[in-house]
C-alpha cells in the first residue's frame, strides 16, 4: 500500500485530465522559476550599474565628456540611458542657431520621458506572467482535484461495497493537483510582490535623476541663452 500511494505513483496513476493539469502547473512553475532567477540577476545588475553611474555623474565630470565615454549599450543602466537620451537631444537642439531655451528643454524632457517609459517596460518584464501564475494556479489545481474526486466517486457506483482503501488512492491522486498548484502559485506571488516593489523603487530613482538632470540642463540652456 505504501508503494501504491507514493508521490510518483499517484501522478502516474492519475487520470489523463488530472495529469494534463499537473503538467500545465509544473510547466508554469518551471517557467516562473526561470523568470524569477532572471529578474533577480537583472535587478541586481541594474542597481549596481545605477550606483556606478550616479557616482560618476555627481563626481563633477564634464557632461559632454561623460556622454562621449564609450560604454556597452547592453550593460547601460537606466540612468545612463536617460542621461544619453536627454543630453543627445540637448546637444542637437543647441546646435540650431535659433534654438529657444524653453524649446530645447521641452525636447530634452520629451526624450527623457520616452527613455524612462522604455526603462519601465524593462523593469516590469515578466511580472504579468508571475502575477498570472500566482493568481490562477490554485484554481487550475483545484479544477484537477475536483475532476479527480468526481471520477473517484463515479467509479464507486460500480462497487457493491466502498471502503477507505478503495477511495483513498483516487482522492490522493486528485489532491496532488492542488498541491502542485500551490507549489506553483506561492513562489510566483512572493516573487511578483518583491519585484513589483523593486521596480517601483528603481523607477522612482530614475524619475528623480531625470528631474535633477533636467534642472542642470535648464540652468545651462538659459545661461547660454542669455
Amino acid at each position: 500500500m505504501e508503494e501504491s500511494l507514493s508521490f510518483w505513483s499517484l501522478i502516474s496513476n492519475a487520470g489523463i485530465v488530472v495529469q494534463a493539469v499537473m503538467l500545465i502547473l509544473f510547466s508554469a512553475s518551471m517557467a516562473s522559476w526561470a523568470m524569477i532567477v532572471q529578474r533577480v540577476r537583472y535587478f541586481s545588475a541594474a542597481n549596481k550599474a545605477a550606483n556606478a553611474f550616479e557616482d560618476e555623474f555627481w563626481s563633477g565630470v564634464d557632461l559632454a565628456q561623460l556622454y562621449r565615454t564609450p560604454t556597452d549599450e547592453e550593460n547601460r543602466s537606466g540612468m545612463e540611458v536617460i542621461f544619453r537620451a536627454g543630453f543627445q537631444e540637448y546637444t542637437r537642439l543647441k546646435q540650431q542657431s535659433s534654438a529657444d531655451p524653453d524649446a530645447v528643454m521641452e525636447g530634452c524632457q520629451r526624450a527623457m520621458r520616452v527613455a524612462l517609459s522604455k526603462e519601465e517596460e524593462r523593469l516590469d518584464e515578466h511580472l504579468p506572467f508571475l502575477a498570472s501564475v500566482g493568481s490562477t494556479s490554485p484554481y487550475v489545481g483545484l479544477f484537477g482535484t475536483v475532476w479527480g474526486i468526481m471520477n473517484s466517486f463515479r467509479s464507486l457506483a460500480n462497487m457493491q461495497q466502498a471502503t477507505i482503501a478503495t477511495v483513498a488512492p483516487g482522492i490522493s491522486e486528485a489532491l496532488v493537483a492542488t498541491a502542485i498548484g500551490l507549489f506553483a502559485a506561492i513562489p510566483a506571488v512572493m516573487a511578483y510582490n518583491r519585484f513589483a516593489a523593486r521596480s517601483d523603487s528603481m523607477l522612482k530613482r530614475y524619475q528623480t535623476f531625470s528631474d535633477e538632470f533636467s534642472s542642470i540642463l535648464h540652468r545651462q540652456a538659459h545661461a547660454k541663452g542669455q
